[in-house]
């Protein structure tokens, strides 16, 4: 993994890999549409380190294909800092890949991730128990 800093901001890259996923359905709809939720355990390597949990919102279409929102609260370490931090995510799955974008969430860092802002991506394939993720970061 590698990190490249820029004027303003670094870039981390991680892979997070799935410990857990429970979904169920809130709702069902005719032609196969549904809402469910997902409650997502996962482990952290790379430039942020340590261990997550998700919860997840989905719409699926009667084709499969689904878009989706959630947090993430990773509690571990961005490049040697200790702490905790909080990411958004939205996206959507179809075609094999969950396809993401992450935003941190301002004033949810603890330790010394206060301050912690930044913006990224992920692509998770269909199959594989783990995504990569290009995270650019900055300390306010």
């Amino acid at each position: 993994m590698s990190t490249q800093a820029t004027a303003t901001s670094t870039r981390a890259t991680a892979k997070f890999e799935l410990k857990g996923w429970d979904e169920q359905t809130l709702e069902e709809v005719e032609g196969g549409k549904k809402l469910t939720r997902a409650s997502v355990k996962n482990t952290w390597s790379g430039n942020v380190e340590g261990d997550g949990t998700l919860e997840y919102l989905m719409a699926y279409r009667d084709d499969g294909t689904a878009d989706f929102v959630g947090l993430h609260r990773v509690v571990g370490r961005v490049e040697g800092r200790s702490g905790s931090f909080v990411l958004r995510d939205s996206g959507t799955y179809g075609g094999g890949a969950a396809r993401g974008n992450l935003t941190v969430v301002p004033g949810a860092g603890t330790g010394e991730l206060s301050g912690l802002r930044g913006e990224g991506s992920y692509i998770s394939k269909q199959g594989e128990h783990h995504a990569d993720i290009t995270l650019e970061y900055h300390f306010e």
